[in-house]
């Protein structure tokens, strides 16, 4: 028997939703770029066919907790009949480093988190008046940012884009259920759909961009959360230039990993192309949206911080017996399994 609680999928997919992590999120950002001695280290290590386990830490000074995350992602166990994510959260005493409590979330929290923080990157740079959007995308996480992004915005208006259409109309069906107040559409004609947007979020697990800086206009944001690895790349060279304000969560992350990393590595941009860190943006130390015409982007390599906060959230939950109706306030609804950022 465990001397610490051991939280299931299950139960934890039962008490955690998407509009519990935003403000926690919003506060986690915040902190890791203002506070003194943060630390939130990462280590991502790739596995044959595919499947790579990130592996996040965070702590931050006068916390009551510290965090170590292990989140599995193996896309190859679609075929299996497998869930494509995996992965535990583990929370220690901050004083005495004993285990609080193990959170074996199977990626849902790094899941909800992920989405939150898009929701806190939209409502902080994307015009007030931001009523039409693009996902480009068609798994888990960009359906949860479409759900975020309703959270803040008055999106009247979302297309679904991805590289396999059937995906994208199924997507924008289930969409169009949960949010009955959006027209939800697929489409098939990526930059039709991004030019008519005032926001753009991409939500793919590629290797080459599916977003180009030429299809962008004056006053839109753009929130890309699929790159997360030395590997993957959503936004060409382009998206970053064309950006007048370009924030990131972590700016050491954002040049190891991701897209500002794919471009710096290929000389199309230089380590100064960062304006500044999401969380400076949010305490007031760094310019956001400027004016009505800025393009801003931000873009969201994951941090430990995020999911400390969700972890926290998350247990405060648990333990005061959160349970919601299956299918309410949750995204998956008849489909448990947890994928991830796939297109």
């Amino acid at each position: 028997m465990s001397r610490f609680p051991l939280h299931t999928a299950d139960r934890i997919r039962a008490a955690v939703d998407l509009a519990d992590l935003v403000e926690p999120v919003a506060a986690a950002l915040t902190a890791h770029s203002t506070t003194e001695g943060a630390r939130a280290p990462v280590m991502v290590l790739p596995v044959a066919d595919g499947g790579d386990s990130h592996v996040k830490a965070a702590h931050l000074p006068g916390g009551r907790h510290f965090l170590v995350k292990v989140a599995n992602w193996f896309p190859g166990n679609r075929s299996r009949g497998l869930p494509e994510g995996g992965g535990f959260v583990a929370l220690f005493d901050a004083t005495t480093g004993a285990v609080t409590a193990v959170l074996e979330d199977e990626h849902h929290l790094s899941d909800l988190r992920t989405a939150a923080a898009g929701a806190v990157c939209a409502r902080a740079l994307a015009r007030p008046d931001a009523s039409r959007a693009t996902v480009l995308g068609t798994g888990r996480q960009a359906g949860l940012q479409a759900r975020a992004l309703a959270l803040v915005r008055p999106v009247g208006h979302l297309h679904v884009w991805g590289r396999d259409h059937r995906r994208a109309t199924a997507l924008a069906d289930r969409l169009g259920r949960e949010l009955p107040h959006v027209d939800v559409t697929a489409v098939t004609d990526p930059e039709r759909a991004v030019r008519r947007s005032d926001v753009v979020v991409t939500a793919t697990a590629g290797t080459t961009p599916v977003l180009r800086g030429a299809w962008l206009r004056p006053g839109q944001h753009v929130t890309a959360v699929g790159a997360d690895d030395p590997v993957k790349r959503e936004l060409d060279a382009d998206c970053l230039r064309r950006a007048t304000r370009l924030l990131v969560d972590s700016r050491e992350l954002a040049l190891r990993y991701g897209d500002v990393y794919a471009a710096l590595s290929r000389g199309e941009v230089t380590e100064d192309r960062i304006d500044g860190e999401i969380g400076a943006v949010l305490a007031g130390r760094t310019e956001g949206r400027r004016t009505p015409e800025d393009i801003t982007l931000a873009k969201l390599i994951g941090i430990g911080p995020q999911d400390l906060a969700a972890a926290e959230t998350a247990l405060a939950l648990l333990e005061a017996g959160a349970v919601r109706p299956r299918g309410k306030g949750t995204e998956e609804g008849s489909d448990d399994r947890p994928a991830a950022l796939r297109d």
